[in-house]
């Protein structure tokens, strides 16, 4: 995508150009801001069948109970929460360092007119989230018999 240029008399904030760039990858892989806050979003695959598209989105350490999916007005929703584990009985304990991502994440994807909304469905097991999408029956491809005129 394409912006116009801005001339400045300064030179630009190194920051706002980062944060820009951020809100701008947010934006084209589907992340709302309340996950970008968090910190944590699942990383997803799109797959497309024959009849039908797959999504998969990896969230280890989740179960079934922790991930809402839902379809409304031609968006899929996929929500949750990961939360923060603690170790029982180690109090007075500090972390040194916590590279692990928790908090509420919400993923949303526009779904194409191919897409037969009512008869979506979603698996869980071991930490994947399969999400299938089966294309309505008018959608699917299917070969056209050409017909030719004797002349």
């Amino acid at each position: 995508m394409l912006y116009p240029t801005i001339w400045r008399k300064q030179a630009p904030n190194i920051w706002d150009e980062l944060f820009n760039v951020r809100n701008e990858a947010n934006r084209v892989l589907g992340r709302s801001e309340t996950q970008v806050g968090a910190g944590w979003c699942p990383d997803v695959d799109v797959r497309e069948a024959k009849d039908e598209l797959v999504l998969q989105a990896e969230l280890p350490g989740l179960t079934a109970d922790d991930v809402e999916v839902g379809v409304e007005n031609g968006v899929l929703t996929i929500s949750g929460e990961k939360k923060q584990q603690t170790e029982e009985g180690e109090e007075g304990t500090e972390y040194h360092l916590v590279e692990r991502r928790y908090g509420r994440f919400e993923r949303r994807f526009s779904l194409p007119r191919s897409v037969d909304p009512s008869n979506v469905k979603a698996e869980f097991s071991n930490g994947m989230l399969n999400v299938t999408l089966p294309k309505a029956e008018g959608a699917k491809a299917r070969r056209i018999e050409i017909k030719t005129s004797a002349k």
